[in-house]
C-alpha cells in the first residue's frame, strides 16, 4: 500500500545535500504532496504495516519524518490518505524503511 502526505516543514539541510545519490532531497518543498510506498522488508510481518505510516493519524495531526542517509534532512508532514493500490508518480515518491 502507499500513503500520501503533504509536506508541512523541512530543514534547510535538505536543500544543501550535494551527494549524487542523495540529490533528491534538494527537490523536497513545503506544501508538496509526496507518495510513500510500504513494501517488505519495511513491513512488519505481524501487523502488515510500515512504522510511521500514520495509520491512526487523521485530520491535522503532524507527523515527523527523517531522510535515510542524512539525519539532518527532516521535517513534518500530514497524512492525506492511504491507497491500497499504489499509483505513486515517478517524482515525489518514496519508500518506508
Amino acid at each position: 500500500y502507499c500513503v500520501e502526505f503533504r509536506t508541512e516543514s523541512l530543514s534547510q539541510h535538505c536543500a544543501l545535500e550535494t551527494r549524487p545519490y542523495a540529490r533528491w532531497m534538494q527537490y523536497l518543498r513545503e506544501g508538496h504532496t509526496v507518495c510513500v510506498a510500504c513494501q517488505p522488508p519495511a513491513m512488519s510481518a505481524a501487523t502488515r504495516r510500515c512504522s510511521g505510516d500514520g495509520h491512526n493519524a487523521h485530520g491535522d495531526k503532524i507527523l515527523h519524518w527523517e531522510a535515510i542517509g542524512n539525519s539532518q534532512c527532516q521535517g513534518t508532514w500530514k497524512k492525506i490518505r492511504q491507497l491500497e493500490h499504489c499509483s505513486c508518480p515517478l517524482v515525489h515518491s518514496f519508500i518506508f524503511t
